[in-house]
């Protein structure tokens, strides 16, 4: 069950329909804490929840009550390991190098800034329209190129 304050992002079924769904506000105030005020840091309500990216890249967010980290793949393991991880699998498939992090792993200040800062790290390692990590490939948008004659 979910406690605490919750805000509410709209949510859109995969039939069109509209809904929402909270995630907690407290946790997103300590997310913001952890990062203080910075100029390349971005909120976006997506995924039901709220994402914070660097330089448009996402790092960590909230889903419902947890705190969804992209730790990126050569931390994903070992990131599974802690207690109260598991795989992020949002789409019902576990997308390698992003994890869930359950209320009690992000219960205090330190935890959530240790969380947030490993997040952070790794997209600061991505280059500028490099490859995502862990999720599919995404095709380039606007009409396919014409076909040779």
């Amino acid at each position: 069950m979910l406690a605490g304050a919750f805000a509410v992002a709209a949510v859109v079924a995969g039939d069109g329909r509209r809904g929402e769904m909270p995630y907690d506000e407290r946790l997103a105030d300590r997310i913001r804490s952890a990062l203080g005020p910075r100029p390349d840091i971005a909120e976006k309500k997506m995924f039901g929840g709220l994402a914070f990216l660097r330089d448009g890249k996402m790092f960590c967010g909230i889903v419902g009550d947890e705190l969804m980290v992209r730790v990126g793949p050569e931390r994903y393991e070992a990131s599974l390991a802690k207690p109260h991880v598991r795989p992020m699998d949002f789409t019902g498939r576990p997308m390698n190098g992003y994890v869930f992090v359950e209320p009690p792993g992000c219960r205090t200040e330190k935890a959530v800034k240790t969380w947030v800062e490993l997040g952070e790290t790794f997209v600061a390692t991505l280059k500028d329209g490099g490859p995502r990590g862990g999720g599919a490939r995404r095709r380039p948008r606007g009409p396919a190129p014409p076909k040779p004659r």
